[in-house]
């Protein structure tokens, strides 16, 4: 075996290991409770909110997509917001510095009945650290997304996935797509199933 084909056979593993994390009792729950919550949300009218930095704010839009448009077949738009508003992002950047970002735009746009959903591989981001603090004081339900170890947002919020044992972030988001694309079959699942 070459060295490349080496290194290609150990980054399988790897994102075979990550994935595995969502066989644990603990993840099961997780996604279980998360769709659940979700779903009786967007019956009660409320909202999703998601954010993240960098790869996970991509995640976080594509978490939101996949609500608002489809997942695996028709059926009616679902509400949900990526706080990735190029406008919105370096407004309040500039004005009032970046750990700010995502806590402005969940005033913005959180009520009391929403969710806000933040993706950070550290746990450490004070941009999402000030969100969660943000939806918390508005009455918002929280879900993060973790990994190594879960850092300064472990046990804040009110549901949480730590994917752990993992020094590189790509493994650790792989994980968290694969448990946002469960919750999202699930929603699915639990609201459109008799149509």
């Amino acid at each position: 075996m070459t060295v490349e084909n080496d290194l290609i056979s150990t980054s399988v593993e790897e994102a075979i290991a990550a994935i595995k994390f969502l066989r644990r009792d603990e993840s099961i729950c997780f996604i279980s409770q998360v769709a659940d919550l979700l779903a009786t949300v967007f019956l009660s009218g409320g909202k999703l909110l998601v954010a993240g930095n960098g790869g996970s704010l991509c995640d976080s839009s594509h978490f939101a997509e996949e609500l608002t448009g489809q997942f695996r077949g028709p059926r009616r738009a679902l509400p949900a917001i990526s706080l990735c508003n190029a406008g919105h992002l370096t407004c309040v950047a500039n004005d009032m510095g970046f750990d700010e970002v995502f806590a402005r735009g969940v005033e913005a746009h959180g009520q009391t009945g929403d969710v806000f959903c933040g993706l950070t591989t550290s746990g450490n981001s004070p941009n999402l650290i000030k969100a969660f603090e943000k939806a918390r004081s508005l009455g918002l339900k929280t879900v993060a997304f973790l990994g190594k170890g879960g850092g300064a947002l472990k046990g804040v919020a009110d549901f949480e996935l730590i994917i752990d044992g993992f020094i590189y972030s790509d493994r650790v988001q792989e994980a968290h797509m694969a448990a946002i694309h469960i919750i999202i079959e699930k929603i699915e699942s639990l609201l459109f199933d008799d149509q």
